[in-house]
């Protein structure tokens, strides 16, 4: 397991940053099960706890997003896989709509990952999969929408100006870091609208929390690199262990889907080689199925008899 080692800010959400092992095959974080207070909202229980508004509701069917209710028991989704990435810079994870930030370690001192619920595009306007780099960093932006957005929200009645100065109706927030991919002028920014984090809902742009921007925008450099990745399936190996943890994909529709079983009997193989494990299949199908986005152990590798 990864180990806490420190918290930043006394906002609704902490930045939580935990210290990697070196033998790689992480999994961190916990589930935690909490009760609710007669006011609390989902919406208000993700932010507390860095999470997404989907991500949140995923995991409680049944619970009223809006009206939990006293004494409402809430499982809070905070334990999950490093993505399949170079562990360097910042990587979203699209499927997840989360993102992991991998602080330059100091001499002498262990690697640490941070992590962080994002907005993503949504159809239609996807954020593009690759590799890019910060390329700038601005505090109180002005929000130039582009000439698409200005055509869309002039079609349904909704006109913006050319030009949205900094201030509480700014949709950027007050924190924005430029990435350097050609084609459009995509961007991690805050928000004026938190209650939209975690959600498919933006024209090709990063939305994350205003605490969680302020700390990432802090933290980074022009030029970290920046990877932007498609995994709904990760899966890793962990003391003898093995753990996968799924989100719904989205095909070309623009729908929820479901991950192929081919493609997850390919991705064990090649995680296992020739490794003799015993796969609980009816666990590792359920979780296909369901892809709540919490980790899953579906087997162990078997020691041989001597």
């Amino acid at each position: 397991m990864l180990l806490v080692v420190a918290a930043f800010g006394s906002g609704p959400a902490s930045a939580v940053e935990y210290e990697l092992r070196p033998d790689g095959g992480e999994i961190f974080g916990k589930v935690e099960r909490v009760r609710t207070r007669y006011q609390d909202t989902l919406i208000e229980l993700a932010r507390r706890y860095s999470l997404g508004y989907e991500e949140l509701v995923r995991v409680n069917k049944g619970v009223d997003p809006w009206l939990p209710g006293e004494g409402t028991q809430v499982v809070i989704p905070g334990q999950r896989l490093l993505p399949p990435s170079t562990r360097e810079g910042i990587v979203v994870n699209l499927p997840e709509h989360r993102m992991y930030f991998f602080p330059q370690a100091k001499k002498d001192e262990a690697a640490k990952v941070m992590t962080f619920p994002v907005s993503v595009g949504k159809m239609d306007w996807r954020t593009p999969i690759g590799v890019t780099k910060v390329v700038s960093k601005q505090k109180d932006p002005p929000w130039y929408p582009p000439e698409s957005v200005l055509k869309e929200h002039a079609a349904r009645g909704d006109p913006l100006p050319e030009v949205v100065p900094p201030g509480p109706k700014n949709p950027l927030g007050a924190h924005a870091l430029r990435l350097n991919i050609p084609g459009g002028s995509y961007l991690i920014h805050g928000t004026n609208n938190p209650d939209a984090v975690g959600m498919a809902v933006t024209h090709g742009c990063l939305r994350m929390y205003p605490e969680d921007v302020a700390v990432l925008f802090d933290a980074v450099k022009v030029g970290t690199k920046v990877q932007l990745i498609n995994e709904p399936l990760k899966m890793t190996r962990v003391d003898g262990e093995i753990w996968i943890e799924v989100h719904p994909p989205v095909d070309e529709q623009g729908q929820l889907a479901q991950v192929k079983l081919t493609d997850f009997e390919q991705r064990l193989d090649t995680l296992l080689g020739d490794t003799a494990v015993a796969i609980n299949w009816d666990i590792a199908i359920e979780a296909l199925r369901e892809a709540t986005g919490i980790p899953v152990m579906i087997g162990l590798e078997l020691t041989p008899q001597g």
